[in-house]
């Protein structure tokens, strides 16, 4: 019984460190770790696909009220740069009993949506705070790490100062 316990000790303590070293490895300036959004109507969209775009990596639940304040900024954000190369992709961490909640969220939005499934993201870490963000530059390059925000939220002004240099930058 006794070695039970301490082989279960060993295993959450070695998922919970390669969990820590998934988010270690987001460095601003490096390249952003690789995501793939399956949207709720079965497309793929891989962050790989994306070079030459702006990409924001979104983690928010139907749930979360934060996230339902900024999902509506980000959708507005997205529709008037989406020509000057800018892609948001929303994961939301719902299960999929809330699936038509999210779909009703998803049809105010003017950028995809997909069910996450699963809060451990390779690259990212376990989603525990929401809303958080990642932004990719044209170039593949993490350009900010949402897990560093003081404010996990968007706002207009941090949108400008961020996100909007980098859709000035050449296509």
């Amino acid at each position: 019984m006794a070695m039970r316990r301490h082989t279960a000790w060993i295993a959450a303590w070695a998922l919970s460190t390669s969990l820590s070293v998934w988010a270690d490895s987001l460095v601003v300036g490096k390249a952003a770790p690789a995501i793939t959004l399956t949207t709720l109507d079965g497309d793929r969209i891989d962050t790989r696909d994306l070079r030459g775009k702006v990409v924001i990596v979104t983690f928010w639940a139907t749930w979360c009220e934060p996230c339902r304040e900024e999902l509506p900024l980000l959708s507005r954000y997205a529709q008037q740069h989406a020509q000057e190369g800018l892609v948001i992709l929303g994961f939301s961490l719902d299960g999929s009993d809330q699936l038509e909640q999210v779909r009703a969220v998803a049809r105010t939005l003017s950028f995809p949506v997909g069910l996450l499934g699963d809060p451990h993201v390779r690259g990212y870490g376990r989603i525990w705070r929401l809303p958080v963000s990642f932004t990719v530059d044209r170039e593949g390059r993490l350009v900010d790490n949402g897990w560093k925000d003081k404010s996990p939220a968007w706002t207009l002004a941090q949108l400008e100062k961020v996100v909007t240099p980098l859709l000035d930058q050449p296509q």
